[in-house]
């Protein structure tokens, strides 16, 4: 303020002098102050310092002043809260401390885990069993058994279509959670509770990199001492206790810290089961669609990214549409996910994947189960190594073969017949092209007809009956007495066997007694030339049975399989050699170059000279160019061949061959019902002609190597030499002499 204003300054005037006042003590407020009136003066404080001001944290004193400072009252609610404060503190300081326990022991667990997982070459193939794989005569594959390793894959090999695929439908987190997916299980569990199951059932939430551990089997390898079987060891590692999902979830941890993302998701593809006795995804691509896992189409890889839920019942070759439907949805979830285009998923479900010839075929079906059939279990359903298998098989002509058999029973069989047909096509070295066993061509794994039924040949066993025969010296035109006829067998009685018409023909040849199928004239040559050369002959061309000890032998009693009977016939093509039909051409390893076993069968031993082999050729071509086999004529083409037809047409057969192929035809009922007006020269003949037209298309006819008889010259009387007139004796002269003498021995000479 300025001078000489005249105003005193604003300054607080000393209410107390410095020396001998006293200041009137303070009362003190509530009830103390209302009792005793005053308090104790408080000490003077000291005047402090003029320094910098500290922080809160760092000044003196400050912990002690909040430690003073009187509390709140807590009023009703507070002091009602009160123990509840207690219990929350007291169980969130026991909650902490166990927590920082249980987070240390997983975390040992995992780090124990993680030391023990083996290096990633050695989890990529997990397979208990090894595959066999069926390559075609021409080296196509055609077929597979076993658990079949198409070769390692890796996250950056495959096709991206599968890769985006699989981590659309089995976890779209994968690339950003530790191994385990909290919101996964929640979001399982409550799917199960509403649904109805425990929450534990149904769903599992499982991230790619828990199924991968459940794959893994937690690290624990297959061992026969600690289980019954491989389904037993499969059953515990899917088993889904809390417990094991707990190991699950720290073996799952562990290989998040072990390995990357990709080598993960790698192991996966390479040990995911994808149905068909596929392991893999090289293995599926193949199995079902003939290319590389690194060729899919984003069509093909969602349809395998669909098996993964349900690999057995969703596989193509099982259901086809049901595949693909569930490919339509993985393909809707990967363009959800960013991962395709409105268009590139619409063109995906507009077409969808569809199996290759080979997956179509239903891995060989009938002829497959029978290479596994014919090598060493140690080779074949037991393997434990990649086994390659080259055949025999033609599948031009085991397309023949299924086509023959289908027309025939669409369009000549009445519908909701429950007959049965089978068909074998071989060369005349007895190298199988092709084999239905069954109506239903695309099927594995059931009742082979061809191969393991056995039946009665009826007449088609009847060219052994003529080629012991032959090769004893008869001709195709000697006479055999075609009339009643009748054997008293011991402790049977009188049997007299009958031709099929009823009707008896004289005398007839050889050759007509085929031709026509006679039953009397066959039984007559096998009880001339014996039946015990007439069962080692068909022996020795391959109808390895028991075969019938009585007369009836010649009539076919006995049994035999499709596949035998063709494989005899093809020894009467060849000349006469034996054969042993076979399928197997070679057998080695995959990692082997040099075969560890050749052909499995092929001609053998010679059973009948040539000579009576090409005549009995010709005594059959004429069953087809003139008797009961006239209905299986192929245009163009010389072919031989023999019906046959058992008692009350249980069984009907029709077995021939042409210069280039031999083709047997098997029909009847799995139960042994008699067919309905069904002979060997009717249906059969009719399948086995529609079979061998397709089976020669594109061919060149070749003729039969058969001979036809010498003709039979009767030798005319031997007439004496001429003889002088005088010497000379008229017929009449003769004869009466002739009586005169027997009249003189008679009543003497007078």
């Amino acid at each position: 303020m300025a001078q000489g204003s005249g105003r005193k300054p604003l300054v607080a005037e000393k209410r107390y002098a410095k020396t001998g006042a006293k200041r009137p003590a303070k009362r003190s407020g509530g009830l103390w102050g209302l009792l005793f009136g005053k308090a104790k003066p408080k000490p003077k404080a000291k005047p402090k310092p003029r320094t910098k001001p500290q922080p809160q944290a760092q000044r003196p004193g400050s912990a002690r002043r909040k430690a003073a400072r009187p509390r709140k009252p807590r009023g009703l609610i507070g002091t009602l809260l009160m123990p509840f404060r207690w219990l929350l503190r007291l169980v969130w300081g026991f909650s902490w401390r166990v927590g920082v326990i249980v987070l240390s022991l997983v975390g040992m667990a995992v780090g124990y885990q993680t030391l023990n997982l083996p290096e990633l070459a050695t989890l990529l193939d997990g397979r208990a069993r090894g595959s066999v794989t069926m390559l075609d005569h021409e080296g196509e594959v055609f077929a597979w058994r076993g658990d079949q390793f198409g070769g390692v894959v890796t996250a950056q090999t495959v096709s991206p279509h599968l890769k985006n695929a699989i981590v659309a439908t089995e976890d779209k987190r994968f690339y950003r959670h530790f191994g385990i997916s909290p919101r996964g299980v929640a979001s399982a569990v409550r799917i199960n509770l509403s649904e109805g199951r425990g929450p534990l059932s149904g769903h599992g939430g499982s991230t790619i990199t828990q199924q991968t551990a459940k794959l893994l089997c937690l690290g624990r390898v297959y061992d026969p001492k600690d289980w019954e079987s491989e389904a037993a060891y499969e059953k515990d590692c899917r088993q889904g206790s809390l417990w094991r999902k707990g190991t699950e979830a720290i073996y799952a941890m562990a290989l998040e810290v072990k390995f990357t993302k990709d080598e993960i998701l790698s192991i996966y593809m390479n040990r995911a089961y994808m149905g068909g006795g596929a392991h893999g995804a090289e293995a599926a691509a193949k199995r079902y669609f003939g290319k590389s896992a690194s060729q899919l189409s984003a069509a093909e890889g969602a349809m395998l990214a669909g098996l993964l839920t349900a690999p057995s019942s969703l596989a193509p070759t099982n259901n086809l549409k049901r595949s693909q439907d569930r490919a339509a949805t993985v393909l809707r979830l990967m363009h959800d996910q960013g991962y395709l285009s409105a268009s590139e998923a619409k063109s995906g479900q507009d077409n969808p994947a569809r199996l290759s010839p080979a997956a179509e075929a239903r891995a060989g079906g009938y002829f497959a189960d029978w290479i596994m059939d014919s090598v060493p279990s140690y080779f074949g359903a037991q393997t434990a190594e990649d086994v390659v298998i080259r055949t025999t098989m033609d599948q031009r002509l085991q397309t023949a073969a299924e086509e023959a058999i289908t027309y025939v029973f669409d369009n000549k069989v009445r519908p909701g017949s429950k007959a049965q047909a089978a068909i074998v096509v071989m060369s005349a070295d007895g190298a199988v092209r092709a084999m239905v066993g069954g109506r239903k061509t695309r099927v594995s794994g059931v009742f082979n007809r061809a191969t393991q039924a056995k039946r009665q040949t009826g007449s088609a066993f009847k060219p052994f009956v003529y080629a012991t025969a032959l090769e004893l010296g008869y001709s195709p035109l000697d006479i055999l007495l075609d009339t009643e006829y009748c054997l008293d067998l011991p402790g049977s009685g009188e049997w007299c066997p009958k031709n099929y018409t009823r009707k008896y023909y004289g005398e007839v040849t050889l050759a007509r007694a085929l031709r026509d199928s006679l039953n009397v004239p066959a039984v007559k040559l096998s009880e001339a030339v014996g039946r015990d050369r007439v069962r080692r002959v068909a022996s020795d061309f391959g109808i390895d049975n028991a075969m019938a000890e009585g007369p009836a032998l010649a009539l076919g009693a006995s049994e035999s399989t499709l596949l035998e009977m063709t494989g005899a016939y093809a020894g009467i093509l060849n000349g006469g050699s034996s054969v042993t039909p076979y399928g197997v051409s070679e057998l080695r390893l995959v990692t082997d170059t040099e075969p560890l076993m050749g052909r499995s069968g092929g001609m053998g031993e010679r059973v009948i000279r040539t000579e009576a082999a090409q005549q009995l050729v010709w005594m059959m071509e004429k069953v087809i160019a003139e008797g009961t086999g006239r209905r299986a004529q192929i245009p163009g083409w010389q072919a031989a061949g023999k019906s046959g037809t058992t008692q009350a047409a249980r069984d009907a057969w029709f077995i021939g061959f042409t210069a280039d192929y031999v083709a047997g035809v098997w029909m009847g009922y799995d139960d042994n019902t008699p067919l309905s007006g069904v002979t060997g020269g009717g249906l059969p003949a009719e399948i086995w002609r529609e079979a061998m037209v397709r089976v020669h298309e594109g061919l060149t006819p070749d003729p039969l190597p058969m001979l036809a008889p010498a003709p039979i010259v009767i030798p005319e009387p031997v007439r004496p030499a001429p003889q002088r007139r005088r010497d000379r004796i008229r017929p009449g002269q003769e004869i009466g002499r002739a009586v005169d003498g027997l009249l003189r021995d008679i009543f003497g000479r007078n």
